[in-house]
Formats: structure tokens, sequence, C-alpha cells
């Protein structure tokens, strides 16, 4: 296996985990949030699945000046919506993944716009998946907030 085969498996492992999180919100707590400053749990999930977006963008050495979401405008309107639209971006950011050498991988460096650090590119990808998961324990800890059972995710 390769080093971008091995880093979709853990892309799409902490994927299906993250759905599973989301899947187990109720529509009535989507726009719960635990303080004013918060997102809510509906823009929570949007904000990991738009990241792909801008992860595909910073990868392939775009300009993230004047970027544009194109989930800009868009309703919430369920999590299935959310994850229908945003599927397209999710796949080809995956195959842009896919198709890194090892060579790249080991080599490449990104320049996060957020911050300005370099990182090589196989260490900014597995920082990626480091992103939604912070945000599923995050989600983890607003389900238990709202007294709402949570859904098993070490299957």
């Amino acid at each position: 296996m390769t080093q971008s085969e091995l880093i979709i498996l853990n892309f799409n492992e902490i994927r299906r985990r993250s759905i599973k999180l989301w899947n187990g919100l109720p529509k009535s707590y989507y726009n719960w949030k635990p303080d004013e400053k918060a997102m809510t749990a509906i823009e929570m999930i949007r904000h990991v699945l738009e990241a792909d977006y801008g992860w595909n963008i910073i990868i392939n050495n775009g300009n993230m000046t004047d970027y544009k979401t194109p989930w800009k405008n868009r309703p919430f309107t369920s999590i299935a919506d959310e994850l229908e639209f945003a599927e397209p971006y999710r796949n080809i950011f995956l195959e842009r993944v896919r198709q890194f050498s090892d060579i790249e991988l080991n080599e490449t460096e990104i320049i996060h716009p957020g911050n300005g650090q370099k990182k090589l590119l196989g260490n900014y990808l597995l920082r990626i998946g480091y992103h939604e998961s912070v945000h599923a324990g995050q989600f983890l800890s607003y389900l238990r907030a709202m007294k709402i059972n949570r859904p098993e995710i070490w299957d």
C-alpha cells in the first residue's frame, strides 16, 4: 500500500465515524450551540464538509486570497443534504490525494494560508485528518451536553 493509499484509508475511516456521529443529531438540535461564540451543530458539520474544498485548493498550491466557498448562502436543510452536496468536492479531494507519489508526499512543501507555516505535504494531509477528528470530539461533547445518546463510533 502506498503512503497516499494509507492517508486516504485514514480519511475515509475518520469520515465514516463523523457521519455516524452527525446522523445521531435530531433535526430539532441542528441550531444548538454551547455558547454564543461557538458554531451550531449543523455549522460544525458544514465546516468539516466544506473544508475538503479548501484543502484541495491548498494542496494544489492554489490562491486562497479570493476564496469563495460553494456553500455560500446555501440554507441548512438536513445532514443528508449537506453530505450529498459535499460528496463531489470530497471525491475530487480524495482523487487528488490518491495521485500524489511517495516522493511528492515527502518532499513537497505546503504553506498553510491561515498561519503561513510550512509543512511537508504528507504531514499536512495527516493534519487535515486531525482537524476532522478534533471536530468529532467537539461534536461528541455537544451531544453529551444536549443529553442525546451518542452513537457508538468504535465499531
